[in-house]
C-alpha cells in the first residue's frame, strides 16, 4: 500500500473553462511561481467555452492548443488523464462528471487552487533549498581556501565545524575533531607574548580560556615551536556569537600564522635600533680608544722599566685588560660600520676544512667530536672568504660553549634550491623559546661573557651579502644554525659570443 502511494503517475492534463475564469486562474501561477511551474504539470490542451476558434493559442510560452468544447479536447487528446475545471459552474461540473471517461480524473476549481498553491510552495521550497545549498557550498569553498585555521564551536568550546586548514595541520578527518573540545587542537601550551598592543588581558590567560570564561572577544599572539625546533608566532582570535537576546550561542575561532609578518616588523625595529646603536657606538668607541691608547702605551713603558715582580704583574694585568678592551671596541666598530668586504669568490668547503683544522684541538680538549659532512661539487659563493670564515668561527665557538660536557659538532655544506647552505649543528643545551627571538640582537648574550655581537654580526654579514640565517633549536637536544649564501652564477661575460 505504501509503495503504491509513493508511485508516481505521469498525468496528462487538460483545462476546461472560459477566459474570464482562466485568466485569474493563470495569474495565480504568476503570483505563486511562474509559467515554468505550470509547464511541469504536463498540460496538454485547453477547452474554452467562449466560442474560441480552434487552433487559438492561449499562452505563447506554453503553446497549448485551444478547443471549443471539452469533448473535442478529449477526442483530440486521448492521452489526457486529468481535467481541471476553472469556472466553478455546477452545470458544467455536472456534465463533466457524467461525460468524462472513467479513467479521466476531474479536479474542481477549489481543489485545483489548493493543489496549485501547494505545488507552488513546494517549488519555492525546492528553489530556496537549492539556493541555500549553493550558498553553503560557496561559503565552505571560500573558507577552505583560507590559510587561517577557522573553527566554529558551541558556547562551551565543543567543535561544531572547521575548515580544511585545521584538518591539514592535524592530519585527521573531520569526524575526529567534531564534538571534541577546541583546546585539544587549538590552544598552544605557551603563554601569550607580553607585547603590549593586542595582548590578552588577564595575566597570560590564553584568548580561548578568556573567551570561554568572559564570553567576550579575545585575541593574543602566541609563540610556538614546531617539531623541527622552528619558532612560529600565531595570532589567535576568539569571537563570541550572540543571539537576539545577547546570549552566547557559539564561538568563532581563527588562528593565523604571523611568523613572516612578525619577522619583518622585528627586522624593521632592529634596523632602526641598529642605526642608533651604530652612531652612538662609533662615537663612544673613538672617544674611548684615545685615552685607552695612552693608558696602554704608558703601561707598556712602565712594564719595561719596572723591576719589582709584583709591580710587573699588576702592570701586565693593565696591559692585558687594555688589549681586551681594545678588542671589544674593534668589534663594536666593525659591527657599527657597514661590512667592507672585498669582492671575491669563496670556496665554502675549503673554508670549512681550514677552519676546523684550526679549531679541532679546542673541540677535542672539551670532549667534542667534530664531524664534517661536506657536499662535493657545490658552486662558489659570492663573498669575501674572510667574512665566511669569521661567521663559521663564531658559530663553532657558540656550539663549543653550548656543550660544556662534550657532544657532537657537525658542520655541513649543501646546495639549497637557490643558495649554498652552511650548517653548524651541536648537541648542546639548546635555546629557550623565550630567548630565541633575541639571539640575533646586538649585545644580547646568555653566557654572561663576551660582547653579544657574534650572531648579530653573522646576521648583518649575511644581510649585506644577500643571504639569510635560519636557526632551529630544541632545549636539551641542541641547536642548528644554517647560513644560506648566494652562489656564483654562470652569467655570460660582456662581449662573449655563444
Amino acid at each position: 500500500m505504501i509503495e503504491s502511494l509513493r508511485a508516481e503517475k505521469p498525468y496528462r492534463i487538460g483545462i476546461v473553462g472560459d477566459k474570464s475564469s482562466l485568466v485569474p486562474f493563470w495569474e495565480l501561477f504568476a503570483n505563486l511561481g511562474n509559467e515554468r511551474v505550470l509547464g511541469q504539470l504536463g498540460l496538454v490542451a485547453l477547452a474554452l467555452h467562449d466560442k474560441a476558434p480552434a487552433g487559438e493559442v492561449f499562452s505563447a510560452a506554453l503553446d497549448l492548443p485551444v478547443h471549443a468544447t471539452w469533448g473535442e479536447m478529449i477526442t483530440a487528446h486521448p492521452e489526457i488523464g486529468m481535467v481541471i475545471e476553472t469556472t466553478g459552474q455546477q452545470a458544467l461540473i455536472h456534465d463533466l462528471r457524467l461525460g468524462l471517461p472513467p479513467e479521466v480524473a476531474l479536479v474542481e476549481r477549489a481543489a485545483a487552487s489548493f493543489f496549485l498553491r501547494l505545488l507552488s510552495s513546494d517549488q519555492m521550497w525546492v528553489a530556496c533549498k537549492v539556493d541555500l545549498m549553493q550558498t553553503q557550498t560557496l561559503l565552505k569553498n571560500v573558507i577552505d581556501q583560507l590559510k587561517e585555521e577557522i573553527v566554529l564551536t558551541d558556547k562551551d568550546g565543543l567543535v561544531l565545524d572547521c575548515n580544511r586548514a585545521l584538518l591539514g595541520r592535524l592530519g585527521v578527518p573531520k569526524a575526529e575533531v567534531a564534538e571534541r573540545h577546541l583546546r585539544n587542537f587549538f590552544l598552544l601550551p605557551e603563554t601569550p607574548l607580553n607585547e603590549g598592543e593586542g595582548t590578552s588581558e588577564g595575566g597570560g590567560i590564553s584568548p580561548l580560556e578568556k573567551a570561554l570564561t568572559t564570553h567576550q572577544t579575545a585575541e593574543a599572539t602566541m609563540p610556538q615551536v614546531d617539531q623541527d625546533g622552528r619558532m612560529h608566532y600565531v595570532r589567535e582570535y576568539i569571537y563570541p556569537i550572540l543571539d537576539d537576546s545577547a546570549v552566547v550561542t557559539s564561538l568563532l575561532c581563527i588562528r593565523r600564522d604571523i611568523t613572516s609578518r612578525t619577522q619583518m616588523e622585528r627586522r624593521l625595529q632592529q634596523s632602526e635600533r641598529l642605526a642608533s646603536i651604530g652612531e652612538m657606538s662609533t662615537y663612544i668607541a673613538h672617544e674611548i680608544r684615545n685615552p685607552l691608547f695612552a693608558i696602554s702605551g704608558f703601561a707598556n713603558q712602565l712594564l719595561r722599566e719596572a723591576q719589582d715582580e709584583k709591580t710587573r704583574e699588576k702592570l701586565g694585568i693593565i696591559v692585558a685588560e687594555s688589549r681586551r678592551l681594545d678588542g671589544i671596541l674593534k668589534s663594536i666598530l666593525t659591527f657599527a660600520r657597514p661590512a667592507e668586504s672585498a669582492p671575491g669568490l669563496a670556496d665554502v668547503n675549503s673554508i670549512v676544512r681550514g677552519t676546523m683544522n684550526l679549531m679541532g684541538m679546542a673541540c677535542e680538549n672539551q670532549g667534542i667530536e667534530p664531524i664534517l659532512a661536506l657536499t662535493t661539487d657545490i658552486p662558489l659563493v659570492k663573498a669575501d672568504p674572510e667574512l665566511i670564515k669569521q661567521c663559521l668561527i663564531n658559530l663553532v665557538k657558540n656550539a663549543v660553549e653550548a656543550m660544556p660536557e662534550g657532544g657532537l659538532l657537525t658542520v655541513r655544506t649543501g646546495l639549497a634550491p637557490s643558495h649554498v647552505s652552511l650548517e653548524v649543528e651541536d648537541t648542546g643545551i639548546g635555546i629557550l623559546p623565550e630567548t630565541r627571538d633575541k639571539v640575533f640582537s646586538p649585545f644580547f648574550s646568555t653566557k654572561g661573557k663576551g660582547s653579544g655581537l657574534g650572531l648579530a654580526m653573522i646576521k648583518k654579514i649575511l644581510d649585506d651579502l644577500g643571504g639569510t640565517v635560519d636557526l632551529t633549536s630544541i632545549p636539551g637536544e641542541g641547536t642548528r644554525v644554517t647560513l644560506l649564501l648566494p652562489p656564483h652564477l654562470a652569467v655570460a661575460k660582456p662581449g662573449a659570443t655563444g
